[in-house]
């Protein structure tokens, strides 16, 4: 084997664990309810908040509680999700919009530490036909908890503590993080990578001056 070749296998034998770990620092997410839209048997990420959102009479809407990065990431709420069926024991009245509602507490997996998800569970809102998905909620699944930036908390009480934490893989979060669900999508990258990077850029310059070093030795 050339001295290039070894000296290629040897930075190779090196930067790979480098950037195993850089990618494992971005292994995080964040715990949080995301809110969804269903049309048809699809759901789809809701484009508001549910404090601004007014959905329309016969709406299926859900909310899912888990760890996940952002938007694209984010789980959806499980089981079939039928507004007949849901709202088949309520009634239309005048001046009233139905409202269906998912609301799925997710896995233990995803649970703060010391609290266990409910079951999941649908409800019928008959709220003010221009009533918010904010006020639908509040009529079925009190108590509600929101922080001082409207980001939603917890549903039915759950869960008792955080609100949008920063979670990394395989541990829990040391101190909430306070974000909204638009900063959840512009993290930066991470101590751990940017930190990695520099390490293969310094090795890769090392690399290449021994070798050129070598050769006119």
């Amino acid at each position: 084997m050339s001295r290039r070749r070894a000296a290629t296998a040897l930075l190779l034998a090196v930067l790979l664990p480098l950037l195993g770990a850089a990618g494992q620092a971005q292994a995080a997410g964040y715990r949080y309810w995301s809110f969804w839209d269903r049309a048809g048997d699809h759901w789809t990420y809701a484009t508001q908040g549910p404090s601004t959102a007014r959905p329309s009479d016969g709406d299926v809407q859900g909310f899912r509680f888990a760890v996940s990065a952002d938007s694209q990431d984010a789980t959806q709420p499980r089981g079939t999700a039928d507004f007949a069926t849901i709202c088949a024991t309520t009634p239309a009245r005048d001046g009233k919009k139905r409202v269906a509602l998912v609301i799925d507490f997710g896995t233990p997996s995803d649970a703060p530490s010391g609290e266990t998800p409910p079951s999941p569970r649908t409800a019928c809102a008959r709220v003010p036909s221009d009533a918010t998905t904010a006020e639908a909620l509040a009529a079925v699944a009190k108590p509600l908890r929101y922080d001082t930036t409207a980001l939603l908390c917890a549903i039915a009480g759950y869960p008792e503590q955080g609100c949008g934490e920063q979670v990394s893989a395989g541990k829990q979060p040391t101190a909430p993080a306070q974000k909204t669900a638009t900063k959840k999508t512009d993290e930066g990258p991470s101590v751990g990578l940017i930190a990695g990077s520099a390490a293969v850029a310094a090795l890769a310059a090392a690399a290449i001056w021994q070798a050129r070093r070598r050769r006119r030795g």
